[in-house]
């Protein structure tokens, strides 16, 4: 029996659900080890790369009300609490969300933390002057969802921040570098991020040109950097992967 449209979409929405639950079961898994990653970023000079990068791309001359979505364990958090910003960050995963916090109270610095959907915000429309996100949008089930609902929040003239790589060309291995993010997990681990990230729909898209395209259709004014790695993986032992990591700085 044939599905008409309206089951078709039902279809794909449990689909994505489905997927949203297990992406988040995997960070959760995987929240501690990569905190421990995290910290290290810190502590090197990874941190004042990004930290100088960011200033740049932020011209701000008072604090501004940060969304940092998929904060992960807090990184952007940290730097941009360290500017002097009042940030909030969201992630689906909790135990990540507890990572955050601890990150966050031991660099001494202040931030808000919810759980929350990066796809489905739970904030009013024109909220925030600045969205970010760093290496989220290649695990979301609607990228464009996501897109549009980021949109929303931003107050007119905001700035959304988009850092990623074109995840959808690799398949990730699992790897004995410390460095790497995918450093002695199990292998079990490795292949469930493999089968979640090929049955995502962004990664049937060549990035960043798809999201410069679908951000331009939203109307947002759109600079896009093909690659930022060398201004901020400045620490030889902090490398990830030979991807390279494309900027999307989108204005409102």
């Amino acid at each position: 029996m044939m599905m008409n449209n309206a089951q078709r979409q039902l279809s794909r929405r449990d689909r994505e659900q489905q997927l949203d639950g297990l992406i988040e079961a995997y960070w959760d898994e995987r929240s501690e080890d990569f905190s421990k990653l995290r910290q290290k970023e810190l502590s090197g000079p990874c941190a004042a790369a990004w930290q100088a990068y960011l200033a740049g791309k932020l011209a701000a001359d008072k604090p501004l009300k940060i969304l940092d979505i998929g904060t992960g364990a807090g990184f952007f958090a940290v730097l941009l609490s360290r500017m002097g910003h009042q940030v909030t960050g969201i992630d689906m995963s909790a135990d990540m969300l507890h990572q955050a916090k601890q990150n966050v109270l031991a660099a001494g610095c202040s931030a808000e933390f919810r759980k929350m959907n990066a796809q489905e915000l739970d904030f009013a429309a024109e909220t925030f002057d600045v969205v970010i996100s760093r290496n989220l949008t290649w695990t979301l089930p609607d990228v464009m969802q996501a897109y549009r609902e980021w949109q929303r929040v931003l107050k007119k003239g905001g700035r959304l921040l988009n850092f990623d790589s074109d995840y959808g060309l690799v398949t990730f291995s699992r790897k004995e570098d410390q460095a790497d993010v995918h450093a002695n997990i199990r292998q079990e681990l490795v292949t469930e991020c493999n089968d979640i990230k090929d049955e995502l729909r962004i990664s049937t898209h060549r990035r960043p040109e798809w999201d410069a395209r679908f951000l331009r259709d939203l109307g947002m004014q759109v600079t896009v950097e093909e690659e930022i790695a060398p201004q901020v993986r400045t620490d030889k032992n902090m490398q990830f992967d030979t991807l390279p990591l494309f900027a999307i700085i989108a204005s409102k």
